[in-house]
C-alpha cells in the first residue's frame, strides 16, 4: 500500500494537468488552480445534484488532463458511503481508448470496494488510473464526507 500511494504521489508530479493549447486560446479551457483543468464546457459542471429521503447525492470530480486524455468521474453517495461511481470522461481513441475500457471497471470496482480514493494503479494505465483517484478525491472533497 505504501509504495502504491508513494508511486501515485510521484506519479501526481508527472500528471499536471494541462490544457490543450487549441481549447485554451479559445476560452473553453481554463486553468482552476495549479492541479485542475476544467474539461472545455460552455456551463459549469454541477458540484452536487438533489437529495433524497435516503440521503443520496451526487458530485462531479474535477477534470484531469492527463496527456493522453481527459479523466473526470462522478460519484453517487448514500450518507458516507460510496454507493457508485461513473466516469464523464476518459483517454479515448486508439490505444488510449483501449487502456481506459480496459482500466475503468477495475479502478471502479476497487474504489468502491475501498470506499476512497486510495486505490492501487491498474498496470498499463498509470495516467488514468491517477487521473481517476484525483478527480475521486475531489468530488469527495466536495461531498464533504
Amino acid at each position: 500500500m505504501l509504495t502504491t500511494v508513494a508511486g501515485v504521489v510521484g506519479l501526481r508530479a508527472t500528471v499536471t494537468p494541462r490544457p490543450h493549447d487549441a481549447l485554451a486560446s479559445s476560452g473553453l479551457v481554463t486553468e482552476a488552480g495549479p492541479n485542475v483543468a476544467t474539461t472545455p464546457s460552455p456551463t459549469p459542471a454541477p458540484v452536487a445534484t438533489g437529495g433524497t429521503a435516503q440521503g443520496k447525492k451526487v458530485i462531479v470530480g474535477e477534470a484531469y488532463d492527463v496527456s493522453y486524455g481527459v479523466v473526470q468521474v462522478k460519484v453517487t453517495m448514500t450518507g458516507p458511503r460510496i454507493t457508485d461511481i461513473s466516469t464523464l470522461s476518459l483517454p479515448q481513441g486508439g490505444r488510449s481508448g483501449d487502456i481506459s475500457q480496459f482500466a475503468e471497471p477495475q479502478l471502479r470496482s476497487e474504489a468502491l470496494a475501498a470506499q476512497s480514493a486510495h486505490i492501487d494503479s491498474v498496470s498499463g494505465a498509470s495516467y488514468t488510473s491517477a487521473g481517476y483517484a484525483m478527480s475521486l478525491q475531489s468530488a469527495l472533497d466536495r461531498s464533504g464526507s
